[in-house]
């Protein structure tokens, strides 16, 4: 698996618009090959910011099959209008573990601080 991680800068005053297009966009990119999921968080301290993950089965599943793809276009034009400056965008693989304290454990520790 591939994540892509993209650092997003909208211009001040088109964050509505952004977010608007971008649930459009999301049905776009969600029907490519290779697609697993993708999420949008934007920054608390800078609303004006944004990061994109998405996740990927294989990386040419990103920068070939998708890039390449007239979804592409598509989604550019929907999107690409709104950054200053354009996001670099990189690539992560999953190394050998992932972890995530189980949830009862947090609730415990959280009800014995109280």
């Amino acid at each position: 698996m591939i994540l892509e991680v993209a650092m997003l800068q909208v211009r001040p005053g088109m964050t509505n618009e952004f977010e608007q297009n971008f649930i459009v966009a999301s049905r776009i990119i969600s029907k490519m090959k290779g697609y697993l999921e993708h999420e949008l968080q934007r920054c608390v301290e800078d609303t004006n910011k944004y990061i994109l993950l998405v996740r990927w089965e294989t990386l040419e599943d990103h920068t070939i099959v998708f890039r390449e793809s007239e979804e592409y276009k598509e989604w550019k034009e929907l999107l690409h209008h709104f950054y200053d400056p354009f996001p670099t965008v990189e690539h992560f693989e999953m190394i050998e573990f992932r972890y995530r304290q189980p949830i009862i454990e947090t609730i415990i520790k959280r009800n014995s601080t109280n």
